[in-house]
């Protein structure tokens, strides 16, 4: 690792010991620029084409949650976030982790922080985020492995050099959780400033013997260098709570599918004390970015990251024998370290010619994570829960049963070039290289060691016809892998060993479609083919099985801006029919046919305002449908609501009342037996103050 930093040091030092002496000072200057927003509507993104490019110019769906419409909706998680975006399902993650499915495909690890690999499993937070970005269909060209189904890309919180900016909020919510966060940005001289985030949450719900605490904090130095723009961030994050898995399914009719258990809506399915996930991160990021020549720029982003986790848990292992039987249960304890180094680089050169410009993208990027990971399976004083008298077991935990250390080394190169013929007619067209190697040991009993090379070549290929300046109609074709280590890196079998990795091809078209300025509706029809693919065993919770091919085609309708002056919209509308290839009877798990989510901002003059938001969801599968008895998670439509006050330029207030008709519903499942009941009716209270 000293080398790694060495090697950073030095990758950073050069340039600027070659430029500081241009340094110019300017005291109005935005040291890093995040995007353009204009209240809930994004205007670009650098994140698609690693270029920055009008969403408009970009031939595959995105979707962008800004710090406006995060403050409205007040969200806690990236599920909260996540709810309210087409064509995104959440998964429990079996209570330790962010977990979603994207165009019929589950990830654990396509999450990315300002454009770099962020995928080691845990709770992502909100409090340093200026935006969050879901990028639909393969995405290898520019993030390489993974991104199968689409990624997660938040956009972190950036100085400025325009003033002194002190907030602070504070929120409580009825079930007794709470919160506080601040955000400091301070110029330090002309040409530097200081961006200070930090935040506290003590955890709770409705589900008995929940809670826990999180804090983080975030300093971010940035300095400008003239044409060259510096970034430094450090962040540590420690989180601590209850591990819960929700309930368990019970069976129906002969021949029908299980239904989640009802009644037992705040009821915990595991052994309090015992029950408990925690994570300790520490996060550095470096950032150069600026201009080589005229037309020609070039950044480079280095992470490091040190992340050590523990999860253990009691939980449903199987379906209730009845409203009042009985319950199969099982545990285990898992801790995890991983160490992430990451850097990438890219240049960017316009270059125009006549009526043609060309806007080349060269990059690279290597990687280096180091994994270890354990497994122990407890021993419980009953292998079984009696819902009729509720006594929980007591757990010990025996031998290792999984033991293993990995090193995975990946290197790619990529080159897309968005060609320009005139004012109506866009072709972006790219090549990825990947290398991707990982070798470890399974250290139980007779150390076995594994290992496995994957050499693959991912193209993308956009063809964008602009009949009008504010009207885009598009086609595109994209490919993204996933090698037989899977998303963590934490086994390898002699038969995986053996297996092509999984591969992804997307075939999408669209609209885009900038009804005004501050106004915008797209439409996409898509079709997503997977081949080699597998997926977790729905009768074992620690193993994956082959399914074969899998195909996802479906079609995603969006709006985003202001309707009117006073009132914001965003939302839509996702149909998709995810089922394995030769057999269309087996649907894919966690992906409903039928999302609708919309959230509403009226304001009815300079100081009070209201929200209004629905969430829809058909019923869908809890794993892939593999016999008659598979969990079906029921139809549910939850509606959501919030007050704002602005008191005066200083401080503002706002209620958010969740789930505000007090719907009965099942949020989210990890599998069969492992449901999250949805939140009754809650409030929170939120106040920010400003300097």
């Amino acid at each position: 690792m000293k080398s790694r930093l060495l090697f950073s040091a030095a990758v950073l030092a050069f340039p600027i010991a070659a430029m500081a002496a241009e340094a110019e000072s300017d005291d109005s200057r935005t040291i890093i620029v995040t995007g353009k927003t204009d209240g809930y509507l994004a205007e670009n993104s650098v994140t698609a084409t690693k270029t920055d490019t009008p969403l408009l110019d970009v031939p595959q769906s995105i979707s962008v949650v800004t710090r406006e419409r995060l403050d409205d909706q007040a969200p806690r998680s990236m599920a909260d976030v996540l709810r309210y975006v087409p064509g995104t399902t959440i998964g429990q993650g079996e209570g330790n982790r962010d977990q979603i499915t994207l165009r019929g495909q589950n990830t654990t690890a396509d999450f990315f922080i300002d454009g770099v690999r962020d995928d080691v499993q845990y709770y992502r937070g909100l409090y340093n985020i200026e935006r969050v970005e879901i990028l639909k269909g393969p995405f290898a060209l520019i993030f390489g492995r993974g991104g199968s189904g689409g990624i997660i890309n938040r956009v972190q919180k950036t100085p400025s050099a325009d003033a002194l900016a002190i907030g602070g909020t504070a929120s409580v919510n009825s079930f007794g959780a709470w919160d506080v966060s601040a955000d400091i940005n301070a110029p330090v001289s002309g040409n530097a400033s200081l961006r200070l985030n930090a935040n506290y949450e003590s955890l709770d719900s409705h589900r008995d013997f929940f809670g826990g605490e999180r804090f983080a904090i975030n300093p971010y130095f940035a300095v400008d260098l003239g044409r060259w723009n510096l970034g430094l961030s450090y962040e540590y994050v420690n989180d601590d709570r209850v591990t819960d898995r929700g309930v368990p399914s019970m069976a129906t009719v002969a021949g029908q599918p299980n239904r989640p258990i009802t009644g037992y809506r705040d009821t915990f399915f595991g052994t309090p004390g015992v029950n408990r996930a925690g994570l300790e991160a520490h996060i550095v990021k470096a950032r150069l970015d600026g201009e080589l020549a005229e037309n020609l720029n070039w950044s480079t982003t280095l992470l490091y990251g040190d992340y050590d986790k523990y999860y253990t848990n009691v939980f449903a292992n199987g379906a209730a024998t009845g409203q009042s039987g009985t319950v199969a249960m099982s545990s285990y304890t898992d801790p995890t370290t991983r160490e992430n180094f990451i850097a990438q680089s890219n240049l960017v050169l316009d270059v125009n010619s006549g009526s043609i410009g060309n806007k080349f993208l060269l990059g690279l990027e290597y990687g280096d994570q180091d994994s270890t990971n354990q497994r122990r399976n407890g021993t419980l004083s009953s292998s079984t829960l009696n819902l009729a008298n509720i006594v929980y077991p007591t757990v010990r935990f025996g031998a290792l049963a999984r033991n293993t250390e990995s090193d995975v080394q990946f290197f790619s190169a990529y080159a897309q070039d968005q060609i320009s013929f005139g004012a109506h007619v866009d072709l972006v067209v790219g090549l990825r290289y990947d290398r991707f190697k990982i070798k470890g040991t399974d250290l139980i009993g007779t150390p076995r060691p594994f290992a496995r090379t994957d050499e693959k070549v991912s193209p993308r290929v956009g063809l964008i016809l602009k009949p009008r300046d504010n009207i885009s109609v598009y086609g595109s074709y994209s490919k993204s892998f996933l090698p037989r280590s899977g998303d963590q890196f934490l086994a390898m079998s002699a038969t995986q060993q053996n297996l092509a990795p999984e591969s992804f091809t997307n075939y999408e078209v669209g609209a885009k479609w900038d009804i005004r300025p501050d106004l915008n509706a797209t439409l996409a029809l898509f079709q997503l083919d997977r081949t080699n693919a597998t997926t977790p065993d729905p009768n074992n919770v620690t193993a994956t099985i082959n399914v074969g091919a899998t195909r996802t085609k479906g079609a995603e309708l969006a709006m985003t801006g202001r309707i009117t002056s006073n009132w914001q919209v965003s939302g839509g509308y996702t149909y998709q029919d995810a089922q394995l290839r030769g057999n269309g009877f087996v649907r894919l798990a966690q992906v409903p046919k039928h999302q609708f989510a919309l959230w509403n901002r009226y304001d009815f003059n300079s100081n009070v305002g209201a929200g209004i938001g629905v969430i829809h969801q058909s019923s869908q599968f809890a794993t892939i449908r593999t016999s008659a008895a598979t969990t079906r998670l029921p139809a549910f439509t939850r509606v959501d609501a919030a007050l704002f006050f602005k008191a005066n330029e200083r401080i503002e207030l706002q209620v958010n009342v969740e789930n505000l008709l007090d719907e009965t519903y099942f949020s989210d499942a990890h599998n069969n037996n492992n449901i999250t009941p949805g939140a009754p009716i809650n409030a929170r209270f939120t106040a920010r103050v400003k300097f």
